[in-house]
């Protein structure tokens, strides 16, 4: 059976902008650039939480939300920009998405308390949401099968080393100015790539007419909640047990609910999700690796400046420069594994990769309050090693095993299992580091009971990273991924519309 909201998205003619291949790169820069600075702000608060704690009057679960809230706000619009990415044209979205982020930005920087400061990263998350699955179907579209990793590689830049250096900018802005200047510097920015894109940015694909479920949105709405609100809870006190059982048991049932719904409208192909792409073992295995890998990113992106300036007594900059390293040392490399994953496929690069993740946060459950700053440099630098070889052939083998129809359903799925994933990550570490610094505080010193609860949440982390180890041994390279050797397109299989089929003969259409 067809896909006719696909169609919508993929039938293109060369008035559409594609066919000019001179305009290719300019699309895909341009997106590249925007979501490198939208997505900057997932991670840039996490120097600046003591800092929100002291001026905000604030306890450490609750300024978590600054960062948890952002990551699950993108998990709940997520889902919905494959009806974005179907309904409209790739111009109107990204201007939306520009115009959402910069109101955030603005709403954060004058916000004269938490709640507003909330509300302000909320919208800031909602543009975010938009870009990167705007980004990754419009890549799928434009760029030949031959060559997607290498462009997936720089993809891998945006989404691992913009959180990853997102600590290093705002400890430099904090050293000297206030945590209110890193929206400030970042708002003319986002107005600025506004600006050009809606002048730049070619329209990739033709309006459609597919529908939006509502009650879909709201299930998904519960279920990703209620998920990461519980793990938030756990460890924490007494009576927060029952709030923790509620809100996790509500997660479940909404996306048992949300499910079984998305089951029963891809039927008429009209699905918020169209859960068909699970269907591919290849895609739902890079799934799986990929939530526990953006677990431990996320996590240690949250703990570990907590750990070296609350514990370390380290300062905001040189929090900031101490990640700088690892972060830096992603966006060289994730080219290069690109160009390498093209060669040689994805096991080569994901078993050493994952085995080097495990190991590095299987290093950091040994801190204490004494350990020298050059040894967690030497972790996290190892850790962002091990990262960068993990992300790209994910991505790229994940989401190329898909037929074109469901291009904008798999970037969609990758997005708001990354954002999950990664809220999940952040919560449950801070709330277990927390939780065990809190049982062991009348045991010690305050440092070293801090620095117990840092082991125990790098302790969680590393037993999660050995399912991503034994994943990475099942993960290899698609024959054809929809393809020939060299783009050509394979035979249509029955549940391909005719057109999608023929698409995938030219695949820079």
């Amino acid at each position: 059976m067809g896909v006719p909201v696909a169609k919508n998205h993929l039938d293109q003619s060369p008035s559409a902008g594609i066919a000019d291949q001179g305009r290719t790169p300019r699309v895909i820069y341009l997106l590249l650039a925007a979501t490198f600075v939208v997505i900057l702000n997932e991670t840039i608060m996490s120097v600046a939480l003591p800092h929100l704690m002291a001026d905000l009057h604030v306890d450490a679960p609750t300024v978590q939300w600054v960062s948890t809230a952002f990551m699950l706000t993108m998990a709940v619009v997520i889902p919905i920009t494959g009806y974005l990415l179907q309904r409209f044209q790739t111009r109107p979205i990204f201007t939306a998405a520009m115009v959402l982020f910069s109101l955030g930005t603005l709403i954060a920087a004058i916000a004269p308390g938490f709640s507003v400061l909330l509300i302000g990263r909320v919208v800031q998350a909602t543009g975010t949401a938009i870009m990167l699955p705007l980004l990754m179907t419009t890549v799928l579209q434009l760029v030949p099968v031959q060559h997607r990793g290498k462009v997936m590689g720089n993809i891998s830049i945006i989404i691992s080393v913009a959180p990853a250096i997102g600590p290093t900018i705002s400890g430099v802005i904090l050293n000297f100015l206030s945590w209110r200047w890193m929206f400030i510097f970042v708002l003319p920015i986002a107005v600025a790539m506004l600006l050009i894109g809606m002048r730049q940015v070619a329209n990739v694909g033709t309006a459609g007419t597919a529908p939006l479920d509502v009650p879909s949105v709201v299930l998904a709405a519960f279920g990703f909640g209620g998920l990461v609100y519980g793990l938030s809870l756990i460890g924490g006190k007494s009576g927060a047990q029952l709030n923790m059982a509620i809100a996790l048991a509500v997660g479940v049932v909404g996306l048992v609910m949300f499910v079984l719904r998305q089951l029963s409208l891809q039927k008429k192909d009209h699905a918020l999700l169209d859960l068909r792409t699970f269907n591919h073992p290849t895609f739902s295995l890079t799934i799986a690796m990929m939530a526990v890998s953006m677990m431990a990113l996320f996590g240690t992106i949250i703990v570990l400046p907590l750990y070296l300036q609350n514990v370390l007594h380290m300062d905001a900059l040189s929090t900031g420069l101490l990640v700088l390293p690892g972060g830096l040392l992603m966006g060289l490399a994730a080219p290069f594994v690109g160009r390498l994953y093209d060669k040689v496929g994805p096991r080569p690069l994901l078993v050493p990769g994952s085995i080097v993740v495990s190991a590095a946060l299987w290093s950091l459950t040994l801190v204490t309050d004494s350990t020298p700053a050059y040894l967690v440099l030497a972790a996290h630098v190892v850790l962002s090693l091990g990262l960068a070889m993990v992300f790209t052939p994910l991505f790229t083998v994940g989401l190329g095993v898909l037929p074109p129809s469901l291009y904008s359903h798999g970037s969609a799925i990758v997005g708001t299992v990354q954002q999950v994933a990664g809220a999940a990550g952040a919560a449950l570490f801070v709330t277990i580091m927390a939780s065990q610094s809190q049982a062991l505080a009348g045991s010690g010193s305050v440092d070293a009971a801090a620095a117990g609860g840092v082991r125990l949440a790098f302790l969680i982390g590393a037993v999660i990273s050995l399912f991503a180890v034994a994943a990475a041994f099942f993960i290899k390279k698609p024959a054809d991924a929809g393809h020939g050797p060299h783009g050509e397109a394979a035979a249509p299989s029955s549940d391909l519309p005719a057109e999608a089929a023929a698409a995938e003969s030219n695949p820079a259409r």
